[in-house]
């Protein structure tokens, strides 16, 4: 191993028989040459991905989701049965009301998923920066002949591929645990549809990280920053949308039977414009579009819009185009989050304590 990995290494905080073991990898090829993995930026997102998967926090997370998936798969699949319908227009994909179906006790795998994801993503960034300030490796690490950016972008890089992995492998296992109770393979349009909501869950998880990455390079504190991650996501999902109401109910006239259809369209495109500032709003937009093939609108629809209309599910190409608006917004605030974090790690004046 080359001096540089050696001292990546060992300020990055792998102990000797880590690096060894690293090294054997590196020899063997496991992780390719010529800009492998034995690259410093690499070498930083493999120490990244170590720490979040030994630490118990992660394990506490990840255990929690496990179960609310098992859970939420249980329900859909004593429920499959009462969900379909023989004049259903979904009544063929089998696979989707696995992520979808409830009971009411228990909400549905995508519900969960709405929840639970920006407590993974704050989890995984509030102490991306200031931990390693406080315990001051970070001026050690950024003292190697590295460039600085390498940093920032490793530990996005790092929680990026483990929330990855961690998605996927919770939607294989539910196509998996569906095909062995179901005894019918999805089908190829299914099968994308999945695909697509495990990349569009990564992404709304990835801009909570981005999130807790900023907090984590604004405050020393590890604890303010995960305070902090925490106060944004409950105002945006609890207090804005009760803002939203409250100010939609002094715009609404006293007397609704005598406002015109007109105004009444106008008011609730006003009311979705304002909730689809929320992250959580376009993921769900976008999930439920996806997921429910007979879904085809997003917003108010006049009776001259839908008189004459065949019900029907979408195909594929038309549901991801009416949901494009909601993709690129999300995937936009991601961006928006990890530019504002770069440049705040950029501009920091780091010195060794």
């Amino acid at each position: 191993m080359n001096n540089l990995t050696s001292q990546s290494l060992s300020v990055s905080g792998l102990d000797k028989e880590q690096a060894e073991q690293y090294d054997s990898h590196v020899r063997s090829g496991w992780f390719g040459n010529n800009g492998g993995v034995n690259h410093p930026f690499w070498v930083i997102v493999y120490k990244e991905m170590s720490d979040h998967l030994r630490s118990w926090r992660f394990i506490i997370l990840i255990a929690i989701i496990a179960l609310t998936c098992i859970g939420s798969m249980y329900t859909a699949l004593t429920n499959i049965g009462h969900a379909m319908k023989a004049s259903d227009a979904q009544n063929t994909f089998f696979f989707l009301k696995l992520f979808t179906v409830s009971d009411g006790t228990m909400p549905s795998f995508f519900v969960f998923i709405s929840f639970l994801g920006p407590l993974l993503g704050i989890s995984l960034g509030f102490d991306a920066v200031n931990s390693e300030h406080n315990r001051g490796t970070l001026s050690r690490i950024l003292a190697q002949p590295i460039h600085r950016d390498y940093l920032i972008n490793a530990k996005f890089m790092g929680a990026l591929i483990v929330i990855s992995v961690l998605f996927f492998a919770l939607g294989f296992l539910v196509i998996g645990l569906g095909l062995i109770t179901i005894g019918i393979p999805p089908t190829a349009e299914e099968f994308w549809r999945i695909v697509f909501f495990l990349i569009l869950s990564i992404f709304y998880v990835a801009f909570w990280l981005n999130l807790s990455i900023l907090f984590s390079v604004r405050f020393r504190q590890p604890a303010t920053a995960a305070l902090a991650g925490i106060a944004v996501w409950l105002f945006l999902t609890v207090f804005y949308p009760l803002i939203v109401n409250l100010v939609m109910k002094g715009l609404t006239p006293s007397q609704v039977a005598m406002a015109s259809p007109h105004q009444l369209m106008g008011l609730e495109e006003l009311r979705l414009t304002l909730m689809r500032i929320l992250p959580n709003q376009l993921f769900s937009d976008a999930t439920t579009t996806l997921l429910m093939p007979s879904v085809r609108s997003l917003g108010p629809l006049t009776m001259e819009q839908v008189y004459g209309t065949i019900p029907g599910a979408l195909p594929l190409g038309q549901s991801v185009l009416l949901v494009w608006p909601q993709v690129t917004g999300l995937v936009a605030a991601t961006i928006v989050c990890f530019v504002l974090s770069y440049i705040s790690f950029m501009r920091r004046e780091i010195r060794s304590r």
